[in-house]
């Protein structure tokens, strides 16, 4: 079979597909694992994957056990790197002890900092771990584009999110302004602006929005030449916190925080 890596992005395995029990249940153990694996690389048509991540940690299986299998994957050729997402120190140390973890994912952006600051970047660090920053743009709400809720549809799951709702959402339309505004006076979109700050917390961090346009593609990528003046980091960094939580109670339930 003709070698191929992905081209951007990771795969992510830790819910349950198919077989027995619900999809989308948080089911990482070793059956379950392999099971992910081997359908990713026939639906890509490939035979290895850059980066695996188990996408949340599954209490019921221990680590040690996800990791292990994943290690496998690595001496089978299958997956060249092991990463995990939301995950808590502890976690870490332990998965890291039994193959190098090469990424964590973590919410981690202007308006989502006390976690990642607080608890997973010092050890990652440590550990010599990449940390790749999910929703960097506050699931577009630091882009300024977002002044309402209305036109969200039950699909979305920014309408039940927290910081989307009620006098969350007004007092956090106030952030979003201040970071408007610090960008007209860079030259730059407040997307970029709060790309270029997480971007000058460290060469070991890669964020990663999300978008379905390639000119926002084009308008994130853009963001690596952006240049803080140390005065414009002070106020960034000066923000007043966002007010709510950054995921409905369901989704809370599955973060190691």
């Amino acid at each position: 079979m003709r070698r191929r890596a992905l081209d951007a992005g990771a795969l992510r395995a830790g819910h349950r597909t198919t077989g027995d029990g619900p999809a989308g249940q948080l089911d990482s153990s070793p059956a379950s694992i392999r099971t992910a694996v081997e359908g990713s690389l026939k639906r890509l048509g490939t035979d290895y994957i850059d980066l695996y991540y188990q996408h949340r940690v599954d209490p019921n299986t221990p680590i040690e056990d996800t990791v292990g299998t994943l290690a496998e994957l690595v001496q089978e050729g299958k997956v060249r790197h092991i990463g995990l997402s939301e995950a808590g120190p502890e976690t870490i140390r332990r998965a890291h002890a039994v193959h190098p973890i090469a990424a964590v994912q973590s919410e981690y952006s202007l308006w989502a900092r006390e976690h990642a600051e607080a608890r997973v970047l010092p050890l990652l660090r440590e550990l010599n771990i990449g940390f790749v920053p999910y929703s960097p743009l506050g699931r577009g709400f630091l882009t300024g584009q977002i002044r309402s809720t209305s036109g969200f549809d039950d699909t979305d799951l920014r309408k039940n999110n927290p910081r989307f709702t009620g006098e969350n959402f007004q007092h956090n339309l106030r952030i979003a302004d201040k970071i408007e505004a610090l960008a007209a006076e860079a030259g730059a979109t407040p997307a970029q602006i709060a790309l270029a700050w997480l971007l000058a917390q460290g060469n070991d961090i890669a964020p990663i929005p999300g978008t379905k346009r390639v000119a926002r593609v084009e308008e994130n990528t853009a963001a690596d030449a952006v240049e803080l003046t140390s005065d414009q980091l002070k106020k960034l960094n000066d923000l007043p916190p966002a007010v709510g939580e950054t995921h409905d109670e369901a989704g809370l339930r599955t973060l190691e925080r």
